[in-house]
């Protein structure tokens, strides 16, 4: 189906593409690239890079595209201090300096902040999006309340759209490459100086990297439903973006986006129990959810994720005179998301969970900013409302659990690892003497649901006293609602006469809820000095929050089923920073260094069948961040960014088996170098290359460390090259990632960690294609 729907679309672009040069006689080329002078507006202002007294990186949607970054976790690379882990689009996990923002649950708060046009989209389940047709993608680090609201406790990852623009341009895209990788995405603007309009779309497809043999002959169900192999993408975006530009003083932009994945599923690999004729190793071809009754309960037929994500969003910006103007900001954003995994990651009907995720939001924003020139302020209010659930059923076959689970049979294996048999599949008949040979189960583990309300006052005041001297003072005011909601509906096992996960508690469907009310400042100071023209030194200090949870669970207390409601204080952090920003000649660079104090550090802890626990410590964070870029000559631009992070549980006893432990998903090094390089070539053709080298060393993927779940130094070498026309009309460009097909893991521990058998996910191997792009 997925196949269709390219050829469908290729299909259409073929029969368009004659008639695109007659739209436009001249190519737009567009001359970015990394190492230029970019304007930011994290401050809320336009900016120089340079002069904005935080730690910031951005680049262009031009550059992004030179080194082919389209997508989150691919950007990570290329920051120091952002890690993106994307176990699915579903499920991605946004890291800075240490700090993960990836609970799916939707009483907790997010960490890190992940904007889209200047509206908020944190939640986890929502917050992915695809990369394409950008202006460009800032990444700010440190507590960012006062700009970017309560989410902000760590940081910022803001994303700007490319808007429309007077006159008629546009881009194809397309490529294909191994495991039948297949990509479309372009853009179309039309418009005057008045009203223009640009639609943009991507469509990404990938055969599953990790065969799955479940329904094949060598199955243990050969005559099953043939299931897809894992870890592919089936990724489709489109966006409208309209501006009206009446005058030179009011400028509107409405802009409507869809996201939307119909995938494989993730290949959890168990650790424990091979797939028949496998091994154990993460690499090997996987046999999940093999049995054709094991999903029915779940709501997909095979593992997989199907995902929509609806976004509205208007901006409204006034000037009023040479000082003053106002901007106003709405935004609307929807998901529904459902995905299915195996998460024992073997044969057995085991372990077969779902996440059925939604969420929906609104938020309102006006800002009044004004500039002289000694003083440069804005002040304004934020209404943010949000409400959603997360939905987690359960399937398995009573017999196999209680006996993978517990050994309840003596001498009865789970899985004989020789031959790939699911042994426990005998235990069913054996603990009912007979009665059943097979008893389905399926449960609702668990449904926890919040509407949460937060209106807010910001201000931001910069002073320059002396020329060469900015002093910076600002804050965020803010109340919070958050209202709770907890369900279940789990009925006992036939065998056991009991829950078949321990522990769970049935509220027959009923809802118990539990709310609070919170409200909190969160300043921020800085101070700028300009050294020279090209030299510039700052220091800032900052307060962030991560607001409390309002967890509600169920218990039973003599007999009844009763709410079971635990607050979790927030998570306050200080930060202090440093930092110089600066060029010498062709060669620009920055250096920064932190250290940030966390108290009430809230750590997840993943249950059976049970919303996480969330364990409060205190804890440090302290690290370094660099990077430089030099343009060698014209044909030549040199880059590199580096980061090192010590980011770690206090070691103090009270935190039991955390102290000392460092960060789940964040190396001490990481860092990335590569090159621009561009040639002429006879007829006026040019030869392009941009090769790149990421690295980190070893991190953890849990809180405790534990040595099976984590993954050492990982080094991989990415290259994109091709030719292009001398106007930028056309490119040429052939690509690989991972080219040495370097084997690491992606996540480790999960679900099944949870039951006793950990699970690994594998990162890519080597993919590559060619790609081709005409412009007009």
């Amino acid at each position: 189906m997925r196949r269709s729907l390219f050829l469908a679309n290729a299909g259409l672009i073929a029969i368009l593409l004659p008639a695109l040069p007659a739209l436009a006689a001249d190519a737009v080329v567009d001359a970015e690239s990394i190492g230029e002078e970019i304007v930011v507006t994290a401050q809320k202002r336009e900016q120089k890079l340079a002069d904005v007294p935080i730690t910031i990186t951005a680049y262009t949607g031009r550059s992004l595209r030179e080194i082919g970054v389209t997508q989150f976790d691919q950007l990570s690379a290329y920051v120091p201090g952002l890690n993106v882990q994307e176990q699915s689009p579903n499920n991605p996990g946004f890291v800075v300096r240490g700090i993960t923002s990836d609970t799916g649950s939707s009483q907790g708060a997010p960490a890190v902040t992940v904007y889209l046009n200047g509206v908020d989209v944190s939640r986890s389940r929502g917050s992915y999006f695809d990369l394409y047709d950008l202006e460009r993608v800032e990444v700010v680090k440190g507590p960012q309340s006062t700009l970017f609201g309560t989410a902000a406790a760590v940081g910022v990852v803001s994303v700007i759209t490319a808007k429309p623009r007077p006159g008629t341009s546009g881009e194809v895209r397309l490529g294909y490459g191994n495991y039948d990788q297949r990509r479309i995405d372009g853009f179309l603007n039309v418009g005057n100086d008045q009203i223009a309009v640009r639609v943009a779309g991507a469509i990404k497809l990938r055969d599953g990297v990790v065969p799955n043999i479940a329904g094949r002959p060598n199955s243990q169900t050969p005559n099953g439903p043939r299931i897809d192999d894992l870890n592919g993408q089936g990724q489709y975006g489109a966006r409208v973006s309209v501006r009206y530009t009446p005058n030179a003083d009011l400028t509107l932009d409405l802009i409507g986006t869809y996201d939307g994945q119909r995938a494989p599923g993730t290949a959890f690999s168990s650790g424990t129990f091979a797939p028949t004729g496998g091994t154990t190793s993460p690499y090997s071809f996987k046999e999940a959810a093999g049995s054709p009754n094991s999903l029915t309960a779940l709501g997909l037929d095979q593992p997989g994720l199907k995902r929509n994500v609806y976004d509205l969003n208007f901006t409204g910006t006034y000037k009023l005179d040479e000082a003053f103007s106002i901007t106003a900001i709405a935004g609307y954003r929807n998901f529904d998301s459902l995905e299915v995994f195996d998460a024992d990651g073997t044969q057995a009907w085991y372990l077969e969970f779902a996440e059925d995720a939604r969420g929906e939001q609104i938020s309102a924003e006006a800002r009044v900013n004004f500039t002289s020139d000694r003083v440069r302020a804005f002040a304004g209010a934020n209404y943010f409302w949000e409400t959603g659930f997360q939905r987690v059923p359960f399937s398995s076959e009573e017999g196999i659990f209680l006996q993978c689970a517990a050994r309840l049979v003596p001498n009865l294996a789970c899985i004989n690892n020789a031959t790939g048999v699911v042994t426990a599949a005998q235990a069913t008949a054996i603990l009912t003497g007979g009665a059943f040979t097979r008893l389905p189960y399926a449960s609702e583990q668990f449904r926890n649901s919040a509407t949460i309300d937060t209106f807010s006052l910001f201000g931001d005041i910069t002073v320059i006293p002396v020329d060469g001297l900015e002093l910076n003072f600002g804050g965020r005011w803010l109340t919070e609602n958050r209202f709770s909601g907890f369900s279940s509906n789990i009925p006992n096992s036939r065998i056991t006469g009991a829950s078949l996960i321990p522990g769970g508690v049935s509220t027959g469907g009923a809802v118990l809820t539990g709310e609070g009310d919170f409200d909190a400042f969160l300043p921020r100071a800085n101070i700028l000095y300009h050294v020279t023209d090209k030299l510039n030194v700052y220091a800032t200090w900052s307060r962030g929050r991560r607001s409390p949870v309002v967890q509600v669970n169920a218990a039973r207390v003599s007999g009844q089923v009763v709410p079971a409601v635990r607050l979790f204080p927030a998570e306050l952090l200080t930060n202090y920073e440093v930092g110089v920003k600066g060029s010498l000649g062709r060669v620009n660079f920055s250096l920064g260094a932190y250290i940030m104090k966390y108290k009430d550090f809230q750590i997840s802890v993943p249950q059976q069948g049970a919303p996480a626990l969330i364990v409060n410590a205190d804890a440090t964070n302290k690290g370094i961040e660099a990077e430089i870029n030099a343009s060698l000559s014209d044909a030549v631009t040199l880059y590199a960014n580096g980061s090192y992070i010590d980011a770690r549980v206090n070691n103090d006893p009270r935190f039991g088996s955390f102290a000392g432990d460092r960060f789940r998903l964040q190396p001490e090094w990481q860092g990335a170098a590569g090159a621009n390089i561009k040639l002429p070539l006879a007829g006026n053709l040019e030869l392009f290359a941009n090769p790149n080298v990421t690295h980190r060393s070893s991190l953890f993927f849990e809180l405790p460390n534990n040595p099976v779940t984590s993954q050492g130094p990982v080094t991989l070498a990415n290259l994109r090259a091709g030719i292009r026309h001398p106007e930028g009309k056309w490119e040429v460009i052939g690509f690989a990632s991972n080219l040495f097909n370097t084997r690491y893991l992606l996540d480790a521990g999960n679900t099944g960690g949870a039951f006793g058998i950990p699970t690994f996910i594998r990162g890519l191997p080597r993919l590559f294609g060619v790609e081709a792009v005409y412009r007009f």
